[in-house]
Parts: structure tokens; C-alpha cells; sequence
């Protein structure tokens, strides 16, 4: 049997199906009358290494003064079955009129018209078969499809350039993805677009969901930078996670590449040997290796192995068509090119079935005497890999030994660095010894603990202490209370991590000093093991439902309390409209903030989370002592594959006409967010028009456990901001704003501006409400004041106990009556030493002296307590 250029293969449950369009031989007039579609069903012989026809069938068709042609076939669902069937597409021209039906070929070769329809202009573009079965086409820019259920050609709202896959998707149906022009902003000025602007901007990915007849969310397919370079799409896997779609696709460029992507990210790329790819297929062999089967429009085809990464495989020139199935029964898929032989026109002469593994069949190998050979080859490779694994075992330990001289060197510099910051801070470095080395070693080993570290060396701004005295000196974090911490957390906000680690209500360290540390726990060459954060402390007020954001450097803690803490009736009365003001018995969040993307870069990373803090002593001299403590809160564990699954993203929903969504949801996006409080003054009229305005056109609503705080709904930039909105009267009213840049802050004041009356003024607060920052000045001169009072406390002590031990060595002048002194010259003369002795035991007591330690403690105290006074104060003016 011989072929001709009109002939089409199709492969189907491991058979390949041969369509032809044939005359009959002995019909009279069989020019003119009639034309035969002919379909042979080829399978692999394993034995004779050759294809061979199983079964054949025919279709006649009558072709009076007409034109037939094959258009194109594909695999099919049936609807009405639900079996996968072959589908043939025809065309029959008949002068000014063109017929198109659609054929089933059922397993006993009996072909079933499915539908037809006429058209007034031939399809050539974007021709696509899919479930229905129905059939899809591009005309004049236009998408137009039709299927066996409605029988109607109909056109989908939707103006594009090409078509890039058609296929099914999870709980979409059939989804067409295609590229179309892009919609620009009206606002914008098309012409002052640049090129590189038009070139990226000019068109645009989409997705077109025929049944539901909407267009899809294509940002968890690819980006739309892409749009312009792609020519074909395969959709690999396609699955629902927690009502959220997950895509894995391939797509070949116009550039030559090949590219996989997986969510909306590209993963990997691959250059193509060829130009103009115009297909691709996948494969999944017995080795579970996925092949990328890649057709060219020069007759080309190549193979892209998908395993570490992205690279070809294998190629091949002067190929006819590329199949895929299981043509050999082993259970798993293998690739049959079908190559261009002009001196063989033999039905499947030429062919090659591989799947780069274990399985290679050719049309031009000689199987009568490959037993020999088998065996010689199998000892020769037998012997070619044990010499690779005897150089494999060499290189793998010239790399350790490399590894080691490495580690030593990352030892040296660190070890370098430490000794260079104890000399600028002016500190005796003290070599570790080879105990201490050790330690390092197996320090982290400890993380899975939830106790205070403690004899391990710190790596921050401790003070050096001595090896003698370094169990004094770790002995605060000891008294740490063993379970302070009650959670710890994580979330991903934007290109933003942040961590949260919830204190107990019992937690009694100075929140002044409080921060969060990460340190990373692998050892990673090209990054420092300590990961820049920025740390911030939020307080939940629990009695009134009240968030209170502040950075590292907060308000001080109140020595007194003139209220009565323990009524909250007293407390609203005296502070009606304060009650976010004064911290009851609100729980405390440490919050750190970093950078996700350098740590995605490492694709999995554990990072160990410690809080600093400092805990204040009361001495029995007055004196309150503070001393650094490092606390391990446990670890986080941070993977590209969570990150994508989505798995610590925040979810914020409207329910009803609340804000839903947990307490560490809330927390990470005021740990991301900057805060920006504004004094809003009316003169004539009151201030309803903010909570209009914050109600209807921002479409906020409250959380429901934190109502003072409401959350914006309403799309775009201003998604995710937080509003406080606080009334002093109704004429006066501050209003706090938590955004995530100015950007975004000049669009909430400038909507703001525009419903608010001409006669309102708007003043921005440097750090809160006027009435807060005076609270907090007078509960700093408190602190100021005491600080001053315990200093001299301190020092009259000292000059006491100096003049009662000197007065106790005096007791036999003391001991007799002053009457019978001044009676003799003798007791005069004692008298007058007396006298003299309590004179100089005043001066000494004036001019009193301590040691320059203890002189450097108060002086310190002093200058922080005035420095805390001072910021309010600048703050206030």
C-alpha cells in the first residue's frame, strides 16, 4: 500500500490508525461519483520487530464534481458515552460552497457522522478538536465552535491573535487559552508607550471557559510578559487545592525555548536545537522520566528530558510525525517518529520507537543476529560502569576534601570577624578552645528544645564575660518562666515573611528591649547565617477588642497606676473614649519582618527564631539591674513548594458584614503595614462623611475580633489597608491608617479629600493621638524621676552605713553622760575630740565617692531615662 501527502496517523490504545482517502477500483464513472475514507489499524509486532495491519474499514462518500479532504483527527471524548473515540474532520468543496462534517470510528471500523455544517470561507487557522465532540476555529480574529450537542456555529465574545491549547481543565470544562490584544488603560497615553512597553503590553494571555461561556484567572498559568513569544501550550496537570486552581504546563517560544512553568512560575527553560517549534508532547516512560516530544516546521523533532532540569535529550532529522502511546503493551509510554523515506512508500516502513531508555525498536536494525552482540554489549557496559563509579568515588572525594578546606576557611573569616568586632567595642576576644569549636558543631542540634540556650556563645552585642563567670552571667535566662511563649507563627504577605511569636499574659520583661532574631540553621556559603528583620511589638487589648502597633523603640512601662486597673467600669468612665489607650491584660505578639525572595533562592531553608529581651532586677540597694537574656523560640521550616501550595498566605474574606480571618492573619499584615495617624478637625459641621466614607467607598468592614479595626475590601491598590477611626466628639476625630506604602496612603487621603467638607483640616500625628503621646510623656518623667531618686537613694545608703560603722568604733566616747564631761579639764578635752570627730565624719559624708562601675551604671540610667523624655517631646512639639 503506498502513501500520499493527504494521509493521516493517529495513534489509539497502542494501535496506529492509518486514514487514507482512496477511489473505488471497479465503480463506473469512480472519478467523478464517489471517493472512499479508508482507515487502517497498525499494531507493533514484538517478534518480528515490524507493523502489521490488524483490521481495516471504509467510508464512501459521494463526490460528484466535488473536492474531499482529510482537515484533521484527533481523540475525542463522546459525550453521550463518555469513551475516548477517534474523530476525523472532512471537507468537501463543491464550487462556491463548503461542507465540513465530523466522523466517529467506532472499534469495529464503522464510521458514525457526527454533525455538519456549512461555511462561506475555509478554515485554516487554529483548527482544534476537542470533547463533544466539537470542533473550535479562528476566523478574521474571531473564535467560533460548535459541537455535536447544539449542531449551531456560535462565536465567543473574545478578539485574539492565536489559539495555544484547547483541552480540559478541573472544574472548568474546556478552556481555550489563546493570546489576544491587550486591553490598555483608558487613562493611560498609548503613545507614550516605549517599545519595550508596547512589545510586552500590546497583548495578553487569556483563558475562555466554553461551557460557563467566562474568561478565567490566567496568573496561575504564565505571566503575561510571555504572551508575546508563545506558540504553543501543553497543560500537563490541572488539579483544585483549597478552591484555588494549580497548573503545570509547557510552552514553546518563537525565541526557540522551551519552557515549563508551574502555578503562573516558570521553573525552567530550555534552548530547542531547531527553529520554528510549532508542538509539543509529553511522555511518561517506565523509568518515570517526562519526555517533551517537540515537532518543527522544517520536518525536525527533538526530545527535552525533564529531570534536575530542562535539556535535550535526543533529535532528529527529516521526520513525518511524532506519536505517542504504548505501542510495545509495557504499560508506560513510548515515542514513534515516522521519517521521510521517498524510496519506500511502504505503509510505516520507517520508524523509530524509544523512550531513551530500555526500549529501542528501528526499521533499519538487523534482529536476526543481535544476540552475540546483546551479550558482548552488556559485558562491555557492565565494565564502562565500574570504571565510572571508580571515578565517580574519586571526584566525590576530592569534593569533600574541597568541602572541608572550605568550611575551614568559613571558620577562619568568621572566627576574624568576631575578633574584629570585640576590638572596635573595645572587649578581650577569647579564642574558642576546642571544646567550645565543638559545641558550634552540635549547637544546633538543640533546636527542637523550647528552653533558654545557655553556655553557647552569642552572637550578639553581649557583654564578654570571663570563662569563670560565664554560668553567672547565662544564669538570667535560666529564670526565664519555662513557658512564656504560648505560639509560634508564620505567614507570607506580598515578597514579606513574618514571623510572630504570641507571649504569655505573665510575660514580665521590659517590652522596651524586646526583638526577634532569625538565624538560619544550614550552612549556607554565599549568605550570612543571621538574617536581616525588622522587629515590632503589638499589643491585643482583649477588654476592648483594640490593636496598638508600635516599633521596637515603645512607650514606657508605668512605675504606678493612679486607676484602678482591676474595675473596668472605673476605667470607662474616666476614659470613655480611650479605652485603646491603656493596656489591660492584652496579650503580646513579637513580630519579625524580612525579605522572602533571597530565601526562596535556597528552596527549602529551617530557620532557628530567637527573642532578645532584657529583664529588670530589683536589688536591695534600690538599684534596678538589667541584663540581656537570648530565649529559643523553636524553628520555622520555609519551602518553595508551601509558598506555592499557599499554604501560610493570609486569608482576609468578607462574611456578611465582618472581616473574617485568624488573629495571626491580622497580626502579619500590621507587621508589614506602616502606620500613619491623622488628626481630622471639623468647625462647622460633623464628621459622618468618614464613616460613609470608610463603609461605603472603601467597602470596609470590621474584624470580628478586633471591631475598632476595619479591613478594605474594595479592589485594587487600597485591597488589604486597615483603618482606625477614632472619635474624640463629633467634630474631632483621629483617624489611623496601616498601609503598605506611601503609594497607597496618598490614594486613601486624596478619596478621603474629596468627600470631606472645604472647612475640615487635616493634620498628620508624628506618632499617635496628641492625648497619647502626653500619657506617655508623663509616665516617662515618672520613670526619669524615679531613676534620679534611686541614684541618690544609693549614695545617702552608702554614706549611712559608712557613718554607723565608723560611729560603732567610737562606742566608749558615746557611752558617758555629756554633764559629767564638762565638769573636769579631762572630760572637756574628750568633749571637744567628740566635736571634732563628728565634724569630720559630716565632711566625709558629703564629699562621699563609689567606684567608677557603679558611678557608669547610674549615669547610664540617667541619660536613657532622659532620652525616652525627650523623643515624646519632640514627637508632642
Amino acid at each position: 500500500m503506498f502513501l500520499s501527502e493527504q494521509d493521516q496517523f493517529l495513534s489509539y490504545n497502542g494501535e496506529v490508525l492509518v486514514f487514507q482517502l482512496t477511489k473505488p477500483k471497479h465503480a463506473k464513472e469512480a472519478d467523478d461519483k464517489a471517493m472512499n475514507l479508508c482507515v487502517r489499524r497498525m499494531a507493533f509486532n514484538r517478534d518480528t520487530k515490524l507493523f502489521v495491519q490488524k483490521s481495516s474499514g471504509v467510508f464512501s462518500m459521494g463526490a460528484s464534481h466535488s473536492k474531499i479532504e482529510i482537515i484533521c483527527c484527533s481523540c475525542t471524548t463522546d459525550s453521550r458515552t463518555g469513551i475516548i473515540l477517534p474523530c476525523i474532520l472532512m471537507k468537501k468543496k463543491k464550487r462556491n460552497s463548503i461542507k465540513y462534517f465530523l466522523l466517529l470510528l467506532h472499534s469495529s471500523n464503522q464510521f458514525e457522522p457526527s454533525f455538519y455544517f456549512k461555511l462561506d470561507y475555509e478554515l485554516k487557522e487554529d483548527i482544534r478538536l476537542f470533547a463533544g465532540p466539537s470542533l473550535l476555529w479562528r476566523h478574521a480574529n474571531k473564535l467560533f465552535y460548535i459541537s455535536s450537542n447544539t449542531c449551531v456555529v456560535q462565536s465567543a465574545p473574545v478578539h485574539l491573535s492565536s489559539v495555544v491549547w484547547t483541552g480540559e481543565i478541573v472544574g472548568e470544562g474546556t478552556v481555550v487559552l489563546g493570546i489576544r490584544t491587550a486591553c490598555l488603560p483608558e487613562t493611560e497615553d498609548s503613545d507614550g508607550f516605549s517599545v519595550s512597553d508596547r512589545a510586552i503590553w500590546g497583548s495578553e494571555f487569556f483563558g475562555y471557559a466554553i461551557q460557563s461561556q467566562k474568561f478565567l484567572t490566567v496568573t496561575c498559568f504564565m505571566p503575561h510578559a510571555y504572551s508575546r513569544v508563545v506558540s504553543s501550550v501543553y497543560v500537563c496537570r490541572s488539579e483544585r487545592l483549597r478552591k484555588q486552581l494549580r497548573i503545570s504546563l509547557v510552552a514553546i517560544t518563537h525565541k526557540n525555548q522551551l519552557i515549563w512553568f508551574q502555578n503562573g512560575t516558570p521553573k525552567g527553560v530550555c534552548e530547542l536545537p531547531y527553529e520554528k517549534p510549532c508542538s509539543v508532547k509529553p511522555a511518561l516512560t517506565s523509568s518515570n522520566d517526562l519526555l517533551f516530544a517537540v515537532s518543527f516546521a522544517s520536518g525536525n523533532s527533538c526530545v527535552i528530558q525533564r529531570r534536575d532540569s530542562l535539556q535535550v535529550a535526543s533529535k532528529w532529522q527529516k521526520v513525518k510525525c511524532v506519536l505517542v502511546d504504548d505501542f510495545i503493551g509495557s504499560g508506560s509510554e513510548q515515542l514513534l517518529l515516522l521519517f521521510k523515506d521517498d524510496s519506500n512508500t511502504d505503509l510505516l516502513s520507517t520508524f523509530k520507537i524509544t523512550d531513551l531508555g530500555e526500549v529501542n525498536y528501528a526499521s533499519d536494525i538487523n534482529y536476526k543476529h543481535d544476540v552475540p552482540a546483546a551479550e558482548g554489549l552488556q559485558e562491555n557496559g557492565l565494565l564502562t560502569v565500574r570504571a565510572l563509579e571508580t571515578r565517580l568515588q574519586a571526584g566525590w572525594t576530592s569534593v569533600r576534601e574541597l568541602q572541608q578546606h572550605l568550611g575551614l576557611q568559613k571558620r577562619v573569616i568568621l572566627e576574624s570577624c568576631r575578633a574584629l568586632r570585640d576590638l572596635v567595642e573595645e572587649r578581650t576576644h577569647i579564642l574558642p578552645n576546642s571544646k567550645e569549636v565543638k559545641c558550634r558543631r552540635w549547637a544546633r542540634s538543640l533546636l527542637n528544645s523550647a528552653k533558654p540556650l545557655e553556655g553557647l556563645v552569642s552572637l550578639w552585642d553581649d557583654v564578654e564575660s570571663p570563662p569563670d563567670s560565664l554560668s553567672k552571667e547565662t544564669s538570667p535566662a535560666s529564670e526565664v518562666p519555662e513557658h512564656f511563649t504560648e505560639e509560634l507563627w508564620q505567614r507570607v504577605v506580598g515578597d514579606s515573611l513574618v514571623v510572630g511569636v504570641k507571649l504569655t499574659e505573665s510575660f514580665c520583661l521590659s517590652l522596651s528591649d524586646v526583638s526577634l532574631s532569625l538565624v538560619t540553621d544550614q550552612d549556607f556559603s554565599s549568605i550570612s547565617p543571621i538574617i536581616k528583620c525588622q522587629s515590632k511589638i503589638i499589643k491585643l487589648n482583649k477588654a476592648f477588642s483594640a490593636l496598638a502597633v508600635s516599633s521596637s523603640q515603645i512607650e514606657p512601662p508605668p512605675k504606678k497606676m493612679k486607676l484602678d486597673l482591676h474595675s473596668n467600669n472605673d476605667l470607662k468612665k474616666e476614659f470613655p473614649k480611650r479605652s485603646s489607650r491603656i493596656q489591660l491584660d492584652g496579650a503580646k505578639t513579637v513580630t519579625a519582618v524580612t525579605s522572602l525572595s533571597p530565601l526562596l533562592a535556597f528552596h527549602r531553608v529551617c530557620c532557628v527564631v530567637l527573642l532578645h529581651a532584657r529583664k529588670q532586677n530589683n536589688q536591695n540597694d534600690g538599684v534596678q539591674q538589667s541584663k540581656k537574656i537570648t530565649v529559643l523560640c523553636g524553628k520555622i521550616l520555609l519551602s518553595l513548594e508551601d509558598i506555592s501550595n499557599d499554604r501560610y498566605s493570609i486569608k482576609l474574606l468578607r462574611d456578611n458584614s465582618y472581616c473574617t480571618g485568624s488573629m495571626e492573619d491580622i497580626l502579619a499584615v500590621l507587621a508589614v503595614s506602616v502606620r500613619f495617624s491623622f488628626q481630622i478637625v471639623s468647625c462647622d459641621c460633623t464628621l459622618t462623611p468618614v464613616s460613609s466614607w470608610l463603609l461605603g467607598e472603601m467597602e470596609c468592614t470590621p474584624f470580628k475580633e478586633c471591631q475598632d479595626n476595619i479591613f478594605c475590601h474594595k479592589a485594587g491598590n487600597v485591597h488589604g489597608t486597615i483603618f482606625n477611626w477614632a472619635l474624640k466628639n463629633p467634630f474631632e476625630g483621629v483617624l489611623t491608617i496601616f498601609c503598605r506604602n506611601l503609594t497607597v496612603l496618598f490614594q486613601c487621603l486624596h478619596s478621603l479629600t474629596r468627600v470631606l467638607p472645604p472647612s475640615c483640616s487635616v493634620k498628620l500625628l508624628r506618632s499617635g493621638s496628641k492625648g497619647v503621646l502626653t500619657e506617655h510623656l508623663a509616665l516617662a518623667l515618672e520613670r526619669e524621676m524615679l531613676t534620679l531618686k534611686n541614684s541618690l537613694f544609693l549614695k545617702e545608703t552608702k554614706a549611712e552605713n559608712s557613718l554607723t560603722w565608723r560611729n560603732e568604733s567610737g562606742k566608749n566616747i558615746n557611752n558617758a553622760p555629756l554633764s559629767s564631761l564638762l565638769d573636769t579639764e579631762e572630760g572637756i578635752q574628750q568633749f571637744r575630740k567628740k566635736l571634732q570627730n563628728e565634724r569630720e565624719e559630716s565632711v566625709r559624708s558629703m564629699n562621699q565617692t563609689m567606684k567608677g562601675a557603679l558611678y557608669q551604671k547610674i549615669a547610664l540610667k540617667i541619660a536613657e531615662a532622659q532620652l525616652s523624655s525627650d523623643m515624646i517631646v519632640w514627637r508632642l512639639a
